[in-house]
């Protein structure tokens, strides 16, 4: 065969990246700006909820606490058994609803300022900067040989690591297990193994995540990573560099007429590649490592600010407005987002907060369909199921309608302790000539006596012979 019916073939390894090539380490540089301001803010606002939300306390109780062995989940004076799993979905929906919309309007938002691996990274990468020194220095300093000095820095900074990481996970077994009888047993070295296994899991986890993994989670790790492109569109905010503006490249001097010289504003100085925390350079257009963090736009307005240019060279920006076309904030996809948030969200406040936290159960006994009394009348047997899901004890008061002359045999009140399941055997009787079916609907009303607005109404059967004709 000729070599003429060979099928031509580029060769493009210079530019593919090898799966399975030795990662080189990112030396972030610190940056500054209005956006940084902003992250270290979210970054402070989310850790001090996370850490300080175990020590809250209401009424008496840890504010929030889901307690797996009893099966009760205490939420700020709100208590929500296994049966209220639903709302949980539904918060689940209305989280993924809420992240298509911001997705949408500002691209990786989430991922920029709120999420966890990217909070504790950050918070981890500022204690490096503390014990080893700027980027510079850190690069010379793992560039050194070992010595004493070394030593001690590289010691130091995995010490606050780890101390990091063990408050990180203390603080998450918090939320499962009081939290104060966890310090008290952790102080005397008196923990289950349960509690010592998750400590172990979770301080491992967020030392490797955040410590040696870093940019691996969002670029490898993170499914968000690959499935956010489908959510972009020409109008939606990412951060952009403006090609048009910035090229050609090139270093000159302050005072140097840039556009006589046939050079763009962007004077080549690779400091919006050396602030971002996943390596990439914003200068080859979006790529998915990206994760909206910014850093990159307040290096390069600074490296402006000092140039006397006009800032933005970077920012969030639309495709459409990089390409002077006319750019929409509203348009039918995020509209259509927002609108199904907002019914959601409604729509949960609403159920959440005209919840009764009283359930009932109400079971016949299956194994009589009914039985005759020694007072000749037809009697049901029940069991009431009662439970108490506020935080506060209470009595109930229960009462049957149904057929004239329907009587319940039941106690004048039914004491239930907060959160408690109470069982209460009760019967139901009526004359037989009172009967019209066999086969006849009943409806039980069970109501706190301290609080009118817990009250529930049940349905059951009531069985009996066929009625004489």
């Amino acid at each position: 065969m000729s070599n003429s019916n060979k099928i031509p073939v580029t060769d493009t390894s210079p530019n593919t990246i090898d799966l399975y090539q030795k990662r080189e380490k990112i030396y972030q540089r610190n940056a500054t700006g209005f956006f940084q301001t902003l992250r270290v803010i979210t970054i402070w606002v989310t850790l001090g909820a996370y850490f300080l939300g175990p020590w809250l306390t209401w009424n008496g109780r840890q504010a929030i606490l889901f307690d797996l062995p009893e099966r009760k989940f205490y939420i700020l004076g709100m208590t929500f058994w296994p049966q209220d799993f639903i709302l949980l979905s539904w918060l689940l929906i209305i989280a993924a609803f809420a992240l298509f919309f911001f997705t949408v309007l500002a691209g990786r938002l989430w991922c920029g300022y709120t999420c966890p691996q990217t909070v504790w990274t950050t918070f981890f990468m500022w204690i490096e900067h503390v014990t080893e020194g700027d980027r510079h220095q850190r690069i010379r300093l793992d560039a050194q040989p070992w010595s004493l000095k070394k030593v001690i820095k590289k010691s130091t900074k995995h010490f606050f690591w780890i101390l990091l990481s063990l408050f990180t996970a203390f603080t998450f077994v918090g939320y499962f297990v009081p939290v104060v009888e966890l310090l008290l047993d952790t102080a005397y070295f008196n923990l289950d193994a349960w509690p010592i296994f998750w400590l172990i899991f979770f301080t491992v986890a967020t030392y490797m995540n955040a410590g040696w993994l870093r940019e691996q989670v969002c670029i490898y790790m993170c499914p968000y990573a690959r499935f956010q492109g489908v959510m972009f569109d020409p109008d939606t905010l990412v951060v952009t560099y403006d090609t048009k503006r910035g090229d050609p490249r090139g270093k000159r001097k302050k005072k140097t007429d840039h556009q006589e010289q046939g050079l763009g504003d962007c004077i080549d100085c690779k400091l919006c590649v050396q602030v971002c925390p996943t390596g990439i350079d914003i200068r080859n257009g979006l790529q998915y490592e990206c994760i909206g963090c910014a850093a990159c736009i307040d290096a390069c307005d600074s490296v402006m600010d000092q140039m006397g240019y006009d800032r933005g060279l970077v920012r969030y920006s639309t495709e459409n407005a990089i390409d002077g076309k006319p750019s929409r904030l509203l348009r039918p996809r995020l509209v259509g987002y927002a609108i199904v948030l907002c019914v959601m969200v409604i729509g949960f406040i609403a159920i959440l907060f005209s919840r009764v936290p009283l359930e009932v159960d109400i079971i016949r006994d299956r194994n009589q369909l009914y039985r005759t009394n020694v007072e000749g009348h037809i009697e049901n047997v029940y069991t009431l199921k009662i439970i108490n899901k506020t935080q506060q004890p209470h009595s109930y008061k229960v009462s049957i309608s149904g057929p004239e002359g329907l009587i319940l045999d039941t106690p004048e009140s039914i004491s239930t302790l907060a959160g408690e399941l109470v069982v209460v055997p009760t019967t139901a009787h009526i004359h037989p000539s009172a009967l019209n079916a066999p086969n006849t609907n009943i409806y039980f009303y069970i109501e706190a006596i301290d609080d009118p607005s817990l009250h529930v109404k049940e349905e059951s059967r009531f069985l009996g012979p066929m009625p004489k004709r």
